[in-house]
């Protein structure tokens, strides 16, 4: 069985790297020379599959600097500068000093609120975003909104039903 590994261009310091792991996607940034900083919560492993995934119950990570390979895994990852057209980046010797600065800290997790893009999104960018968090919630609070009206429909219908139901039996 043949692993295929998708790579883009050779990223520069200060780029962001998005990683496809199962389910989510896994956030860096390049620093030079093959490495990437990262925020990893313990769960945080390339090739870990579904079991990443439980990064989610974690309320601490850890900032590390690994070989961006190493980190990538067999999965597929790009550049993904995307907010670049929303916030001017930092100046790239800013990025790569707050970066450095950081390795080896400990600091709070949230899925939510602090996860590994809202980490390299805040180094890049001062501004710490993460659109995969966003959309999520958008999708989540559509669903909800689609078995409301779902629910509602049916409790109509089941009462329209019994009504006429009731209706033949007078």
């Amino acid at each position: 069985m043949c692993v295929c590994v998708q790579y883009d261009d050779e990223p520069k310091p200060g780029d962001l790297i998005e990683i496809f792991r199962l389910g989510y996607q896994h956030w860096a940034i390049y620093v030079g020379r093959g490495y990437v900083i990262h925020l990893a919560p313990p769960s945080e492993l390339a090739g870990a599959g579904a079991y990443s995934i439980m990064s989610m119950m974690c309320e601490k990570a850890v900032i590390k600097k690994d070989p961006l390979r190493t980190v990538v895994g067999s999965d597929r990852y790009h550049i993904n500068n995307k907010l670049d057209n929303k916030y001017d980046p930092l100046p790239v010797s800013k990025i790569l000093r707050e970066a450095e600065r950081k390795v080896g800290q400990e600091v709070s997790y949230s899925v939510a609120r602090s996860n590994c893009e809202h980490f390299v999104t805040k180094l890049r960018y001062g501004t710490p975003e993460s659109p995969q968090v966003q959309m999520a919630v958008t999708v989540g609070v559509g669903a909800l909104v689609g078995m409301g009206l779902v629910a509602g429909a049916a409790y109509l219908f089941s009462g329209s039903q019994s009504c006429k139901e009731r209706r033949s039996e007078q």
